[in-house]
């Protein structure tokens, strides 16, 4: 065995009994080589395996940490899941009633007819008549509303994303995505093997000129954008950024795929960044936040010309929607089970929102009013993921703003949201999945959590 790795087995098993701690600073890897009486260049080769393995993180300017948990799993569909009782970093919102809604226009599937026309055959990215109606009506907005002949169907959200990405920037291309993206299009972009260039925000979300830059630096593919309810910091743009956005678009020849998965909790959002470029736009939503993560659709809207594109993007990664969940989804749009669940949902993210202010409105939390998630920057001295250590052996799971980091954490030379460069020293706090009480308590026990001295 090399001797690199013999070393890497040793700092393994001093994590593995605890004599180093998660959250533990190992020296610096000079200081390292200096202590194992090694070369320098086998000390980072030391610190690179124990990285591989997913035992230490590195952050820029700081030095490297032992990890609270192991790093979120590869598979480009799948979430991140915690052991913990009480989940926070997984987001699924369902209200109460919702399944007695969902059930009254089932029964109209269950014929045989229905269910040897539904489930026969495999159904087409392009859907039915019926199913790009009802998704005509679900995804509509102020100010906009899709053209049907250019509605596309996936299983669920993440196979548009996944399909989006796929069409419009393939191996080796490169994507524009905010500094603080979706963990989901991470893991996308490394099963395609496509390089995430992060772009600047502000306050009003992605900055045109940041995105304008990167891509005179070097030439971007296509560039993913979340304008309405971000995810994590839940910042919506503005109609002004959304329009400078599409300019840029435009101007430099960009294609963006906009998600707004989160969107139909905001009914007074701006219009999509869709309406103001609608042939630069690709824009991907489902219906699992909005209605139900077991049976669920996802959209994709497209720019016209790159229908085909995307459908057969779709068909060659098997992402194409079951014949079954478009009938049912259809039925939900048009009797109006969808907008039942939905204002449901707006009501109880409003309520667990009044349950973020209560607890944690004494921290820099960044939210918003109908939110299922919200940023906390963590007090002095807590890190991310000492933090999320010290609230695992309490029973409650957290997703550590790493996750959410394009480029290990702070971004060089950017003008992220004041506060969340550093994402380290963040927490993203998922509030949908459990009951209202659970939660309630749950963010109690993590606000004196935080006010205690550090001691994990």
């Amino acid at each position: 065995m090399e001797e690199y790795r013999r070393i890497a087995d040793r700092v393994a098993e001093r994590i593995a009994d605890g004599r180093l701690r998660p959250g533990d600073r190992l020296p610096t890897q000079r200081a390292f080589a200096r202590r194992h009486r090694i070369a320098n260049s086998t000390a980072i080769r030391v610190y690179g395996e124990l990285a591989r393995r997913g035992l230490v993180v590195g952050e820029v300017g700081r030095g490297t940490f032992v990890r609270a948990a192991p790093p979120l799993p590869g598979p480009a569909l799948a979430e991140a899941t915690g052991d913990a009782p009480v989940d926070l970093q997984l987001n699924y919102p369902v209200v109460e009633g919702q399944s007695a809604l969902m059930a009254r226009a089932l029964g109209s599937l269950a014929r045989a007819d229905v269910l040897g026309e539904t489930t026969g055959r495999p159904a087409a990215a392009v859907g039915t008549a019926e199913a790009r109606a009802a998704a005509v009506r679900v995804l509509k907005r102020a100010g906009w509303e899709p053209d049907p002949e250019r509605v596309l169907f996936a299983g669920n959200g993440r196979q548009a994303i996944a399909a989006a990405v796929s069409a419009l920037v393939g191996p080796g291309g490169r994507l524009g995505v905010e500094a603080l993206t979706y963990p989901l299009v991470k893991a996308v972009a490394e099963r395609i093997g496509v390089r995430l260039v992060p772009i600047a925000l502000d306050e009003d979300g992605m900055r045109p000129d940041a995105l304008a830059a990167a891509h005179r630096a070097a030439p971007l593919s296509a560039v993913y954008v979340q304008p309405t309810l971000h995810n994590p910091l839940s910042v919506t743009a503005s109609p002004g950024r959304r329009a400078e956005l599409a300019d840029v678009l435009r101007e430099s020849g960009l294609t963006a795929i906009e998600d707004t998965t989160w969107a139909f909790l905001e009914p007074d959002a701006p219009a999509p960044l869709a309406a103001h470029a609608p042939e630069r736009v690709v824009l991907v939503d489902s219906l699992s936040k909005r209605l139900a993560p077991g049976l669920t659709v996802g959209h994709l809207v497209a720019p016209e010309g790159r229908v085909e594109d995307l459908a057969r993007a779709l068909r060659s990664g098997a992402w194409t929607a079951g014949g079954l969940a478009l009938a049912a989804a259809a039925r939900w749009a048009e009797d109006g089970t969808v907008a039942e669940v939905v204002a449901a949902k707006r009501a109880d993210a409003a309520a667990r929102h009044a349950l973020v202010r209560r607890h944690l409105g004494a921290y820099r939390i960044r939210t918003a009013p109908r939110a299922y998630y919200c940023w906390w920057e963590l007090p002095v001295p807590w890190r991310a993921e000492t933090f999320v250590a010290a609230a695992a052996r309490r029973g409650i799971s957290l997703t550590p703003g790493t996750a959410f980091a394009v480029g290990g954490g702070a971004v060089p030379g950017s003008s992220v949201v004041p506060g969340s460069g550093a994402a380290v020293d963040a927490v993203r706090v998922g509030l949908a999945s459990p009951a209202l009480p659970v939660l309630d308590d749950a963010l109690g026990r993590l606000s004196v959590l935080a006010s205690e001295v550090l001691d994990v």
